[in-house]
């Protein structure tokens, strides 16, 4: 089979590692996410309140590499050390390196893929606007585009959706996909108007309601007079909590950040927002670096195939493109 035309679904960095793999080699790649922007879990929410711009990294939180060709890659995107030696972060901010991988490339935002089917002449996607897809409803009927034939695709999402997509169109490879676990997490954002007292620019716990605290603040290349505060729920918290509206979440790790800093009582924040990441980190993983079918051209691949750091992910994504161009 001569693959010259390829989809792939999710513009995390698996998705993006392997479309410059293949666009470096001469396929022609399509790339779908139903996200605003590239990057995934590489993201940053801005807000703006009473004129003033706030921004948060709320996904992940550093980088670090083992590799040579993950550590290059964050030195051209511009990565500065923080919090300490071997961890690094986007500057301005998170969402910097998956932007600069993205950019040339043939990017379709706002899309989310409802279905892969495999006909005649090739691979069709059905997808709708991403506004329109609510988790535990039924999929939309208006305003569906089908897009294709592609000679193969690559499902760079989390596990359980990559599950779902490939269930009808190769089973047998989303049956390996049962053995992966990935955990949730909630993550408050919150903009205070004075520093918290005694609490550090960053803290990492391993028990309770907190697994993860920093203040995006004290990043290279942020505002640094603000006091934009990031708060990760741990796995566990985060599962137990998981379908609890998002102002209740809110109000439960405020509180739960307050008694970390030792006071009664928190001023009002200047913004508060919380959001949920069904599938945020790896406990599980596949232990393969990707999944690849070359009988009918359809594939899969993500930080769930090696461990839970953004340089799996790029390994996973080289690691599938790399099986296509064997073709």
């Amino acid at each position: 089979m001569t693959i010259e035309k390829l989809a792939i679904i999710g513009a995390g960095l698996a998705g993006l590692a392997a479309a410059r793999t293949l666009v470096a080699h001469g396929v022609a790649v399509h790339l779908f996410d139903k996200g605003r922007g590239p990057g995934g879990r590489m993201a940053t929410r801005r807000a703006e309140v009473d004129g003033h711009a706030f921004a948060f990294d709320h996904g992940a939180q550093y980088l670090t590499a083992r590799r040579k060709v993950f550590a290059a890659t964050l030195e051209l995107a511009g990565a500065k050390v923080w919090p300490q030696p071997g961890r690094f972060v986007g500057s301005p901010r998170m969402s910097q390196l998956p932007r600069l991988l993205a950019d040339g490339l043939d990017f379709v935002p706002g899309r989310h893929v409802l279905s892969v089917e495999r006909r005649g002449d090739g691979w069709h996607l059905l997808h709708a606007a991403a506004a329109t897809v609510k988790p535990g409803r039924p999929a939309p009927t208006e305003g569906l585009v089908t897009d294709g034939p592609f000679d193969a695709v690559i499902l760079a999402v989390p596990s359980p959706q990559a599950a779902e997509l490939l269930q009808p169109a190769a089973p047998h490879l989303a049956g390996r996909l049962d053995k992966v676990v990935m955990a949730p997490c909630w993550t408050l954002m919150v903009a205070l108007p004075e520093r918290p007292p005694g609490l550090p620019d960053w803290l990492q716990l391993d028990s309770g309601p907190i697994a993860w605290l920093a203040r995006d603040s004290s990043k290279p290349g942020r505002q640094h007079a603000d006091e934009c505060w990031v708060v990760q729920a741990s796995g566990a918290w985060s599962r137990t909590h998981l379908e609890l509206p998002a102002a209740d979440v809110e109000a439960l790790l405020m509180e739960a950040l307050a008694k970390l800093a030792g006071v009664e009582s928190w001023p009002a924040p200047r913004f508060i927002a919380a959001h949920r990441w069904r599938f945020a980190l790896v406990e599980a993983p596949l232990g393969a670096p990707c999944l690849w079918d070359p009988a009918i051209g359809i594939g899969a691949a993500g930080d769930w195939c090696l461990g839970p750091r953004a340089e799996d992910a790029v390994e996973s994504g080289v690691a599938v493109a790399t099986a296509v161009c064997r073709i």
